[in-house]
């Protein structure tokens, strides 16, 4: 694994775009000029990451003869929302932005999310370039174009299909990046691995710690391989008609935690986790996978450090979450399950008492 730049193309159904992965990407804003048609480009970030890293990515812009212009918004889950899309709205009218005029996405998934989301809107659609600076938007959100905002009824239960003309992957950021939100970008790493790479899970469980460690060689490693299974599956089902709906292990279960417990008490990734547990544990009920197929999946995500139990909800409460997930087809969840480590499929016939089994085992009052 040699420590020079890489570069993934993502094929969509109008145009490719290019994933840049590497360190210190935030100081070579050529990178970025391709995309830049006009002279202004708007950032949109948050109160967390704008101390950090907006003046670099300013300054590398300016060097460029490209001005620019900050939206700072508040920090956190709670905050992806109609009221914090239309602060964005605000200040693209307020600065008169065109249609030439592109949002570059500073942040982690939530930036991600509503700038995508605001770019698709604003003017019926502006250019956007995504800067995922967390672990989760590096390997998940920022690949594959699925933008939007939450709802207090349902997780991303609003949004647009709109792909990002580049996505810049500054693995820098991850070194000012808790320790707890590394570990939620680690759960969707995981994730890639069961659904579509045995191979990459065994990986995993060899390098767990050099992840929890943050070392470079195997983080960038981690990543490429991650948007890789991310880019093929997206290629052939970019707006989740089937096969896309892979890439949703465990958020059927996890969706439901952050919507019940109330959105940013569970990291996105957390919660995942738990779902994923969830998922495999009723896998083996429908004797999909083995038992030591579950243990081998919850010693690493316990590895990690990650929860492998969820929240004690009632069940009742759950399910009624559970329905407002995407997945649902007349009515009726569809779950993704695990045919074994590495493959996964989607099965909408689930008897009711094994559902129920696995939400009354799967749970703890932590």
């Amino acid at each position: 694994m040699e420590s020079v730049q890489v570069i993934l193309d993502i094929p969509t159904e109008k145009r490719s775009y290019d994933i840049h992965i590497g360190q210190d990407l935030l100081s070579q804003a050529e990178l970025l000029l391709p995309y830049l048609s006009g002279k202004r480009a708007a950032i949109v970030t948050n109160t967390t990451i704008a101390p950090l890293y907006l003046d670099k990515l300013r300054h590398a812009l300016t060097e460029q003869k490209i001005e620019t212009f900050a939206i700072i918004l508040p920090d956190g889950e709670q905050y992806k929302n109609w009221e914090t899309l239309n602060l964005i709205f605000d200040a693209l009218l307020g600065h008169r932005c065109e249609r030439t005029t592109p949002l570059i996405a500073l942040g982690g998934g939530v930036i991600g999310d509503l700038t995508g989301f605001a770019a698709a809107c604003y003017l019926r659609g502006v250019p956007f370039i995504q800067i995922p600076t967390t672990l989760l938007a590096q390997v998940d959100s920022s690949v594959g174009g699925k933008t939007g905002i939450n709802h207090p009824l349902g997780k991303n239960m609003i949004g647009a299909f709109y792909q990002p003309r580049l996505v810049l992957t500054d693995t820098t950021t991850l070194d000012t990046l808790p320790d707890r939100e590394l570990r939620a970008g680690i759960a969707e790493i995981i994730k890639y691995g069961l659904i579509h790479d045995a191979d990459f899970f065994a990986w995993l469980e060899q390098h767990i710690q050099q992840l929890l460690a943050r070392d470079f060689t195997a983080m960038r490693y981690a990543i490429r391989r991650s948007c890789e299974i991310k880019a093929e599956i997206v290629s052939l089902d970019e707006r989740e008609s089937g096969m896309r709906a892979l890439l949703n292990l465990g958020h059927t279960f996890g969706h439901a935690i952050e919507n019940t417990m109330g959105y940013g008490i569970w990291l996105h990734g957390e919660a995942v986790a738990a779902g994923t547990l969830m998922a495999a544990d009723l896998s083996q009920r429908l004797q999909f996978i083995t038992s030591q197929d579950v243990t081998r999946i919850q010693h690493l995500f316990e590895t990690a450090g990650l929860p492998t139990k969820g929240p004690r909800i009632a069940a009742k409460r759950y399910l009624e979450a559970m329905q407002l997930d995407k997945k649902v087809k007349d009515g009726t969840i569809r779950f993704v399950l695990l045919d074994r480590i590495g493959q996964a499929s989607i099965n909408s016939s689930v008897p009711a008492m094994l559902l129920l089994e696995t939400l009354t085992t799967c749970i703890t009052d932590v």
